[in-house]
């Protein structure tokens, strides 16, 4: 049990910044050390160690309805129900989401890579107002590495279907696409990304609005460079994006 003794720092390092990384990406993460180090720890056995000093991470669930989709806007059809994903900036998948800090409720926008699971963009608001929505989609209309075509896909909130938003798609050839009705498993790439930032990254609550937003810039910054993903071959999105954006693909 001596020789495990390096473990538990390595493990607490690791969380710093990712604290609710699962026990599969901390092991692909510390193999290199543990090997290094000549510690002869499996998958299984981490997580036998993680439990036995109380350090596996419980799962959380809670829901709030963020999309209003009963209005006379116009909606767009689902263009990516059966696509075949091959390449960065094919597929934008953007959500909305809430979180909070001493202040109150606030909304976090997000645009995300289908194909690399980068969030280009984001935003914080105070409120859910579609001027502020389309914040987060110029952040990842800025973040663009290529020209060819991409379509952007949503519910059909009334924010994604106002015409503020809606023009700012037109103006860039972007191709728009959303959910048939409420159903957020037609946009589940964009709910696990929020779910993935609010369960193992936005943990501490915030006094301020302020600090909220800067632990939101933190915290996108380490998902897209630092945590792997099991659908990227344990890959950082970063490392996808960047990869295939210059000619590789996905293994």
């Amino acid at each position: 049990m001596q020789q495990l003794e390096p473990v538990k720092t390595m493990v607490q390092e690791l969380r710093r910044f990712m604290p609710r990384l699962g026990t599969r990406k901390l092991y692909y993460l510390l193999k290199p050390k543990l090997v290094q180090l000549g510690i002869k720890l499996g998958r299984d056995g981490l997580f036998d160690y993680l439990r036995h000093h109380k350090m596996l991470v419980k799962p959380k669930t809670n829901y709030t309805k963020t999309t209003h989709s009963k209005h006379w806007m116009m909606k767009h059809p689902n263009l990516v129900q059966d696509i075949r994903l091959s390449r960065p900036e094919q597929v934008y998948a953007s959500d909305i989401t809430y979180v909070q800090s001493d202040e109150g409720v606030h909304y976090l926008s997000l645009t995300t890579d289908a194909y690399s699971r980068k969030i280009m963009g984001y935003e914080l608001s105070r409120e859910m107002k579609a001027t502020d929505v389309v914040k987060a989609l110029k952040m990842s209309i800025k973040a663009r590495q290529s020209d060819e075509p991409l379509i952007h896909h949503s519910d059909r909130g009334s924010q994604y279907c106002s015409a503020h938003y809606q023009a700012e798609l037109q103006q860039h050839g972007i191709t728009p696409s959303m959910t048939d009705g409420y159903d957020c498993y037609q946009n589940a790439l964009a709910e696990r990304v929020n779910g993935i930032l609010k369960q193992e990254f936005l943990l501490h609550q915030c006094q301020s609005f302020a600090e909220l937003k800067q632990l939101v810039k933190e915290s996108v910054t380490i998902y897209n460079q630092l945590r792997p993903h099991l659908s990227l071959g344990m890959k950082t999105p970063e490392e996808v994006h960047k990869k295939a954006s210059v000619g590789g693909t996905l293994a």
